[in-house]
């Protein structure tokens, strides 16, 4: 008999043996249908063989589905991936069928001509259709524009039985790109960039580390253009850490190649997904562009990766299926044989460590493309100059923005906190509101008089009492967000026009695309943004960047929060200049002596990351060590500490690695759930997944607890 082993789109820990009926041939990765308890679900073949029998009785597979299959290396990358996240398989399948989830398009009704029928009059309007048509099978109203004729003539030919109606599966169109469409430009440094991409054969990373406002779009670009014009059923796959910058890239690209790529993310709706997903698996798309999920599209001839913003803390999925994008596109591309890019000015810390041990190619864009340059950067001491009582903008910073209103230029004023006032406190008792069952505190909204939480979404109406104490008037903001630093703007500088740019004013692509657009075209003179405007975004008339708070970042205790705000804040004053208008940053600081903020000033990365990697490798923390979290949660705090100390005494013996905890998390209670973690810190040589495997065999874990395991995690929340 053969056996089908088939991978379940749920989170079970590995595949299910199914019996494969007489007369049915399956290969890995067919798609087929069967059961489980009562009902039939989908699944996918991972492996099929002969056996002589089983000791228990096996299921019959119900049949294949019409859906594609999954390609081979496409499989091969999940199953891998599995593997390294420590997630069941079937999660990995879920991401992979997740395009399908949308039912299929109707059929089409098309025309094709039937073979040996002439028309009894050739008319020039019916000679017309018949050569648009030639062999094809195209929509009448297709074929009609196409002839320049009227759709009458098109139903004639029908009615005279030269031409037929079939029904045909309605597939995705995505035009072919050109590569010779409209060519940039480039400067040496990026086309030594494009040649080093475009001439590899096989599996090849490559860090292309650029300053910002280098180019380096263009340069990876050049180099799909190259491949493609080499292979035109190549495909090409960039990622982008947020939904906001797709529209831009998609704008570029068509410009470039004279077609659009086809779009990924969660904002797109099911059935162009579904779309996309049929299209990239039968090779009718050669580009996508797309979030971190596309890296799970079924790709039939992969050649190119990009990851962009690649040091962007957005690639790291935390929620669901735990795993980091940019890892992954690494091992996606070497299992395709394809070469990866990743692109950014701040490089993460892994990456240059991966660069400069020669394990990736370096390619190093060392100037702003065209006649632009970098911006200077100069420090604002608060303990010199600060901010009037209940204010946030320096007398320094406020000169500025004066300054630059009066040049007719454009300002961002850069604060990474949403809302009106990240706290909200009562005065009489010191009570700080929090979402209910959670330790999150809640965030002031102006806009809309509401308080937030921000980590569950739960929101309320700022209340008139303590809700502890019950003093009324009692309750005070405390601290700004970027609503509280457009109040302020707005009063200092009534005249000027002013926006907020953050998830909560533009919360779709299409308002972001509205407010960018509005920026480009100098109809704002003061952006004031989170991080949302700060990457990715070329405004050619912003000169003057202002961080409210620089300090932000660097307080707590996080590994990796010195290099987030390194980067982060690089990012936010490379906006300024970026035209043939230099430009200039200011950062407000108690702390100007900070090693990153001195950094920063100076202009020298070189220096920050040399520091921070020294301090890293000391530890023998990421990128000279592993880490590795397991974090539980339950509505039964007493069932999470049962767990947890199982976990603790159930730790194997191992050399090099050390666990910690278990300890209650920073944010300890979630939507009511108790959570509790455990750190794993191992020598970067040990076998990490090997050691958690082990671990978690010993210990049985309860349905009423939830165990997530994070590998190289990059939240300590």
């Amino acid at each position: 008999m053969k056996v089908a082993s088939v991978l379940l789109p749920l989170p079970v820990p590995e595949a299910f043996d199914y019996e494969v009926p007489e007369g049915l041939d399956l290969v890995r990765g067919d798609q087929v249908a069967v059961p489980l308890g009562p009902r039939l679900v989908r699944g996918v073949v991972s492996e099929v063989r002969e056996t002589t029998g089983s000791n228990r009785r096996l299921k019959p597979i119900e049949g294949r589905l019409d859906d594609p299959s999954l390609p081979e290396r496409t499989l091969d990358f999940l199953e891998w991936a599995a593997r390294w996240t420590l997630s069941p398989p079937g999660e990995m399948a879920a991401a992979a069928l997740k395009g399908l989830r949308a039912p299929p398009s109707r059929p089409e009704r098309r025309v094709r001509r039937v073979p040996n029928r002439d028309p009894a009059r050739a008319t020039p309007a019916r000679t017309a259709v018949l050569d648009a048509l030639g062999e094809r099978a195209m929509r009448a109203a297709d074929l009609a524009r196409a002839a320049a004729v009227s759709t009458g003539v098109v139903k004639g030919l029908v009615d005279e039985g030269v031409l037929e109606i079939v029904e045909t599966a309605a597939l995705a169109v995505f035009d072919a790109p050109d590569p010779a469409h409209a060519p940039a430009m480039l400067n040496p440094d990026q086309a030594a960039a494009a040649d080093a991409l475009a001439s590899t054969r096989g599996f090849a990373p490559f860090l292309l580390d650029g300053v910002t406002g280098s180019g380096k779009t263009e340069a990876y670009l050049e180099a799909a253009a190259r491949i493609l014009t080499a292979d035109p059923t190549a495909q090409i796959l960039i990622l982008l850490p947020e939904i906001a910058l797709t529209q831009a890239l998609i704008a570029r690209i068509a410009d470039r190649f004279g077609a659009a790529p086809a779009e990924w993310h969660s904002a797109v709706a099911p059935p162009q997904r579904r779309r996309v997903w049929e299209a990239v698996r039968a090779g009718r798309c050669n580009i996508v562009v797309g979030a971190r999920s596309a890296l799970f599209l079924p790709f039939v001839n992969l050649r190119l990766l990009v990851v962009d913003e690649e040091h962007d803390g957005a690639f790291k999925q935390e929620e669901g299926l735990v795993y980091h994008g940019r890892d992954l596109a690494v091992a996606r591309a070497r299992i395709e044989g394809a070469a990866v890019v990743l692109a950014s000015a701040t490089p993460s810390l892994e990456t240059l460590a991966n660069a400069q041990a020669g394990r990736y190619g370096w390619l190093k864009l060392r100037a702003r493309h065209g006649a632009a340059v970098l911006p200077d950067i100069a420090l604002i001491d608060l303990r010199q100059s600060p901010p009037d009582r209940e204010t946030w903008l320096s007398p320094p910073l406020r000169a500025a923005v004066a300054e630059t209103l009066a040049r007719g230029e454009q300002t961002l004023l850069f604060l990474n906190r949403r809302g009106y006032a990240p706290v909200v406190l009562c005065r009489v008792c010191g009570h700080r509101l929090t979402a209910p069952d959670t330790d999150s505190w809640l965030v002031e909204h102006r806009y809309t008089g509401r308080l937030v939480c921000h980590l569950t979404g739960f929101s309320m109406p700022r209340p008139k009492t303590c809700p502890n104490c019950g003093a009324e008037d009692s309750l005070v903001s405390v601290g700004p967000g970027v609503e509280r630093v457009e109040e302020e703007v707005r009063q200092l500088f009534p005249d000027a026009r002013t926006a907020v740019f953050s998830s909560d004013t533009v919360p779709d692509a299409k308002s972001a695309r509205a407010l960018i657009q509005a920026m480009i075209d100098g109809e704002i003179d003061i952006l004031v943004a989170t991080q949302a405007a700060a990457k990715g975004h070329n405004f050619p008339r912003l000169t003057l960047v202002g961080v409210v708070d620089a300090d932000l970042g660097l307080r707590g205790g996080d590994l990796r929060a010195a290099e987030r705000t390194f980067q982060l804040l690089t990012q936010a004053t490379g906006r300024a200049g970026r035209a043939d208008r230099p430009g200039r940053a200011l950062l407000q600081t108690w702390t100007p002596e900070h090693p990153v903020l001195t950094a920063l000033a100076a202009g020298d990365r070189d220096a920050f990351a040399e520091t921070e990697s020294a301090e890293r490798e000391m530890g023998s923390l990421p990128p000279y060590g592993r880490l590795a979290a397991l974090i539980l949660s339950s509505e039964n705090a007493q069932a999470v500490e049962k767990v947890a100390a199982d976990l603790a005494a159930a730790i194997p013996n191992a050399e090099r690695l050390e666990v910690y905890g278990p300890a209650d998390a920073p944010l300890a209670l979630v939507r009511g759930r108790r959570r509790k973690r455990l750190l794993v810190r191992a020598d970067r040589d040990v076998d990490l997944q090997g050691f958690l495997r082990a671990w978690l065999a010993r210990v049985k874990v309860p349905a009423s607890v939830r165990l997530t395991v994070d590998v190289d995690p990059y939240s300590f929340l």
